[in-house]
């Protein structure tokens, strides 16, 4: 059994990598601050079904500004950081939130690491990095032209974090992840609005002609992809590497409202608005690398994951 530290545990994707963990048998420490991007009250929802496990410790925390001699008393063999600042679009109206909670928050979990004697961090990066390069994307793209400031602090982070592997020897996987999506997705990402509005029979926005499209990738496979990660830090050293996280199969923002439609069996009212700034036209992951060194697999279909997520969302919201 190992002891595990997940940062931004109460979040989407930090509350699924949780329960796996505990699944899997590992004693795991969560920490969040409960960013107020969204309500506090749907984080504290997102715990609840393992805020009381027996391995499961869970301490209210800001890794950009508290004391980490709070984290001190026991050592843990891995750091999965997946607190950040989340978001593309509200990146441009607070680029320097941005930088503080994204890369200077990274730069304190890396140092807590150094000082504990943590030799192992799976950091949760971005398909964002990738911009508008030629898809599919791979691995070894050339990522150095950021259209956004999120983007931009991802790879800032990845740097960080090449840095401390140069330095100090810490054993690396960022792992990129592709458009994730399941039960327990934020209020802000698209399938999540529009589910609500189609329910509620409010008109929906698309942004630009529908024809931009993104690799979907389902919560459980995500999870199970950090799952993965960690086996092989356990069993490796010397190690830094960038892995795509996706599913290898875009979907277009049309064909995605064209499946929530059949999935809730009603029609959307579609509204169209200029494209936004900073947003990519498509993303679209290579997957060999996660296969080859993890064994990733994703099995989740896109309709199966948006049918799993509107049964969530009227359960949670009727």
């Amino acid at each position: 059994m190992a002891r595990i530290l997940i940062t931004g545990v109460a979040g989407f994707i930090g509350s699924h990598t949780a329960e796996k963990f505990l699944e899997e048998g590992h004693s795991v420490t969560g920490i969040d601050n409960f960013d107020a991007f969204y309500p506090r009250q749907m984080k504290e929802k997102n715990l609840a079904s393992f805020l009381h496990h027996p391995a499961f410790e869970f301490l209210e925390f800001d890794f950009t500004q508290d004391d980490f001699s709070l984290l001190k008393v026991k050592p843990f063999d891995a750091v999965v950081h997946l607190g950040a600042k989340a978001g593309v679009l509200p990146s441009l109206k607070e680029p320097q939130e941005y930088i503080r909670v994204n890369i200077y928050g990274t730069w304190r979990v890396l140092e807590f690491m150094r000082e504990t004697g943590c030799q192992k961090l799976i950091f949760a990066s971005s398909s964002s990095i990738y911009g508008n390069n030629p898809v599919p994307f791979e691995e070894s793209a050339d990522v150095s032209q950021p259209i956004s400031p999120y983007a931009f602090s991802k790879k800032s982070c990845e740097l960080l974090t090449h840095t401390y592997h140069s330095l100090y020897k810490t054993d690396v996987l960022n792992l990129r992840f592709f458009t994730v999506f399941g039960e327990r997705q934020r209020p802000d990402l698209a399938i999540h609005k529009f589910v609500k509005a189609i329910l509620k029979e409010e008109p929906i926005t698309l942004y630009g002609d529908g024809s931009t499209s993104r690799d979907y990738t389902y919560v459980l496979d995500t999870a199970d992809g950090i799952n993965r990660a960690f086996r092989f830090l356990e069993q490796n050293s010397g190690v830094y590497e960038n892995i795509n996280l996706g599913n290898r199969k875009p979907v277009s923002l049309l064909d995605m409202v064209q499946t929530i439609e059949r999935v809730l069996g009603k029609k959307a009212d579609i509204q169209f608005l200029p494209a936004q700034p900073g947003d990519v036209e498509r993303t679209f992951a290579s997957i060999e690398k996660a296969g080859r060194l993890l064994g990733y697999s994703p099995e989740t279909t896109f309709e199966e994951g948006v049918r799993r997520f509107a049964n969530w969302y009227q359960q949670s919201y009727s």
